[in-house]
C-alpha cells in the first residue's frame, strides 16, 4: 500500500519502495472512475539445477497482487478497482486505485479502463477520502463532520489541525441554530462524536480532533467574555 499524506492542495504518496510522490491539485482535473488492474504474468526462471520435470508457468506479478496457495493465481490477473486519475498538464498523470486483490475478478470481455502498472495503491477507506477532496474541487466549506473526520485520517498535522477548526465552527453553528435552554457543551460532543471516533483508530484524526476541542474552548471563552462586558 502507498502512504497517503493530504495536504490543502497537494496529495503526497508514500509508495512502497520509499519513492515519494508529490501531485499538486491546483489546476488539476479530477476523475473518478471503475477500472480494473491487471497484474504481469512474467517468463518463469528456471534455478541451477533445474531441467528435469514440468517447466514452472508464468510467475505473476504486481502491486497489491495476492498469489494463491500454488504461488500463483491466474484468475487475480485482471480485478476491479476504482481508479482516481489526475492530469495536470505540468505533471505526470497520476492514477490511484484501491486495492486490487480486494477486488472481484474482471472478465476478459468486459471493456473497461485498465490502471498502469505502477499506480499508486491506497486502503478503500483513503481512497473514499481522497476521491470525495478532489472531485469536490478541494474545499472544505459544505462537508460534513463526518466528511471532515474522513479527510483528517489521512491529512498532514498541519492540514489536520485546520480540519479540526472547521469542524469544530461546523459543530458550534449546528448547536447554535437550534440553540435552546438546555444545549450546552454535551451538543457539542455529540456534533463533534465523528471525529472523536475517528480519533480512535488515526493518530492523524487525533490531532484534529485535539485542534477542534481546543477551538470549541477558546469559543467558549470568547463567547463568556463578551456576556461579561454586557
Amino acid at each position: 500500500r502507498a502512504h497517503v499524506q493530504l495536504e490543502a492542495h497537494a496529495i503526497v504518496l508514500g509508495m512502497p519502495d520509499g519513492r515519494r510522490r508529490r501531485h499538486e491539485l491546483d489546476g488539476c482535473a479530477p476523475l473518478a472512475m471503475d477500472g480494473c488492474f491487471e497484474a504481469r504474468a512474467l517468463p518463469a526462471t528456471r534455478s541451477a539445477g533445474e531441467g528435469h520435470g514440468r517447466a514452472p508457468g508464468p510467475k505473476i506479478e504486481g502491486p497489491g497482487f495476492t498469489p494463491g496457495p500454488g504461488g500463483s493465481d491466474p484468475r487475480g490477473e485482471r480485478r476491479f478497482v476504482r481508479m482516481l486519475v489526475l492530469e495536470q498538464p505540468s505533471q505526470p498523470t497520476a492514477v490511484i486505485v484501491t486495492p486490487p486483490d480486494e477486488g472481484a475478478v474482471a472478465p476478459s470481455v468486459v471493456r473497461i479502463p485498465a490502471a498502469p502498472i505502477d499506480a499508486a495503491i491506497v486502503d478503500a477507506p483513503a481512497w473514499d477520502a481522497l476521491a470525495e477532496w478532489a472531485t469536490g474541487g478541494g474545499r472544505l466549506a459544505g462537508l460534513a463532520i463526518a466528511d471532515l473526520a474522513r479527510l483528517a485520517a489521512i491529512a498532514t498535522p498541519q492540514f489536520a489541525v485546520l480540519i479540526g477548526e472547521v469542524a469544530a465552527q461546523r459543530a458550534l453553528d449546528l448547536v447554535d441554530a437550534h440553540a435552546g435552554p438546555h444545549r450546552g457543551d454535551g451538543d457539542l460532543h455529540h456534533a463533534l462524536q465523528p471525529l472523536t471516533t475517528a480519533a480512535r483508530s488515526s493518530p492523524r484524526a487525533r490531532e484534529a480532533a485535539l485542534a477542534a476541542i481546543a477551538y470549541v474552548a477558546s469559543a467558549s471563552r470568547r463567547k463568556r467574555r463578551w456576556r461579561g462586558a454586557w
